[in-house]
This record gives C-alpha cells, structure tokens and sequence, in this order.
C-alpha cells in the first residue's frame, strides 16, 4: 500500500482515532544582536589588558589590572550571554514551550489544538535585523510573548500551519468518536 499524497510538502495525516506523534518543528532563541555589546566589551577589555599590563602607574599591580578585567568581562560579557543561552523556544506539531531562567527553570507551554491569536509586531530596527516579536493569546491564559524572534514571518505562519492542523485533527477526532457512538 502506497502513501497518499499530500499538496504543498505537509506530512501525511494519521487515520481517524489514532494518536499523533508529537515531532520537533523548530527549536531558537532570540536573535543574538543584543550581545553586541557584549562582544564589543569583551574586545576592548583584552585589548586594554595587553596594553596595560606591565605598563600600569606605580600605585597599581597587575593583579588589580586582572580582576577588574575579570570583573568587567564577567558582569558585561559572560552574564548576558548566559541569560541569552539560557531562553529557548521549542515549536513542536502539539504545542508551543518557551524556556528560561539560570538557576531555576521557568517553563510555558501553548498547545495548537486550543487555539490561540497570533500578533507579529516589528519594529524599525527589528524589520533591519529581520526579526519581530510575536504575541501568542488563547484568551483564557496570559498572552506569550517570543521577543527578537529570527524570520519571524516564517514563524508565524509555521504557527498559523500549526494550529489549522491540530485543530482538523481535533475535529475530525470528534467527529470519528461520534460516529462509532452511533453505530455508524
């Protein structure tokens, strides 16, 4: 028995009643231009230590040249990047899970067959850099927001795809289970 053949790529839809997979369409973070300054810091940091060290005024040591070198690049280098790393945002053919936190673990979830309203918004320097923010509403839970979101105009539509998937399964699903409660 072959396949049937679906139009525009999408995968093939699983027979009335049978559970579908949960698979992983899309896993990012936010875009990575906030760590701009970050890097701009931590250049000019080794940059200003090679040139110092052994060169400092005579009240200072290089030790003192060090640790607010490891200072700076601790508190402005390695902290945002940590936080950066440390947001992610899974999009799966069930639902949505955003990620975050260092120490403990925050985690939202939005599932597709619910439904909920999507909103793309996209600044100057956003549309510059490509990216938008999408807010994510069901009308019963606080709305998601997914800041600095790369292609969002591909996001978005994978999220509309989504959620007119999910929602004909859950319909078809209904419809199979009354049907068979008939003796259809």
């Amino acid at each position: 028995m072959t396949q049937p053949v679906t139009l525009g790529g999408r995968p093939t839809m699983p027979p009335p009643g049978v559970p579908t997979e949960e698979l992983l369409i899309a896993r990012f973070r936010g875009h990575a231009r906030r760590l701009f300054w970050s890097a701009l810091v931590l250049i000019a940091v080794f940059g200003a230590t090679a040139y110092l060290y052994d060169n400092l005024p005579d009240p200072f040591e290089n030790w003192m040249l060090l640790t607010a070198a490891g200072a700076a690049l601790l508190s402005l280098a390695v902290i945002p990047y940590a936080i950066w790393y440390s947001r992610t945002t899974t999009v799966t053919t069930r639902r949505v899970i955003v990620n975050h936190g260092l120490g403990a673990r925050n985690r939202r979830e939005m599932s597709h067959a619910r439904g909920y309203t999507i909103g793309v918004r996209r600044g100057i320097v956003q549309r510059m850099w490509g990216v938008g923010t999408i807010t994510l509403s069901n009308g019963v839970d606080a709305p998601l927001r997914l800041a600095n979101v790369p292609n969002a105009t591909l996001v978005h539509e994978t999220l509309a795809d989504q959620i007119e998937v999910s929602q004909i399964l859950a319909h078809r699903d209904a419809q199979s289970g009354q049907d068979s409660s008939r003796g259809f």
